[in-house]
């Protein structure tokens, strides 16, 4: 009779660790839903605030440092028309150009 106590005890602790750890689970499940939730926003954010002067001059300045090729190429072509778009008024657009004209620097 003694020994069933103990079971019990024994079994509850096991539960208990358990639900702490679906707990812990749960929580970085709710954790991760919201990350992926924010990061689009974010990203969309920076894209279209992200064309300003400085942002084209850091991004020129890549580009002048590249080796000569495709990248290079496709890099400037990028950067003429940001600075385009900003000239007209195209914010979001400006901002689409010059994020290509970045992720080019950053390729090769």
């Amino acid at each position: 009779m003694s020994q069933i106590p103990a079971m019990s005890l024994g079994l509850s602790q096991e539960e208990e660790k358990e639900s702490n750890i679906m707990t812990k689970l749960l929580g970085v499940i709710a954790i991760a839903a919201v990350a992926f939730a924010v990061a689009p926003a974010q990203a969309a954010k920076h894209a279209m605030g992200g064309c300003s002067g400085s942002n084209l001059e850091k991004t020129e300045t890549a580009i002048e440092n590249m080796a000569d090729g495709g990248s290079k190429f496709v890099a400037q072509k990028e950067i003429a028309a940001a600075q385009d778009s900003l000239l007209n008024g195209k914010m979001g657009a400006c901002g689409a150009h010059l994020n290509k004209a970045m992720h080019a620097t950053m390729g090769k």
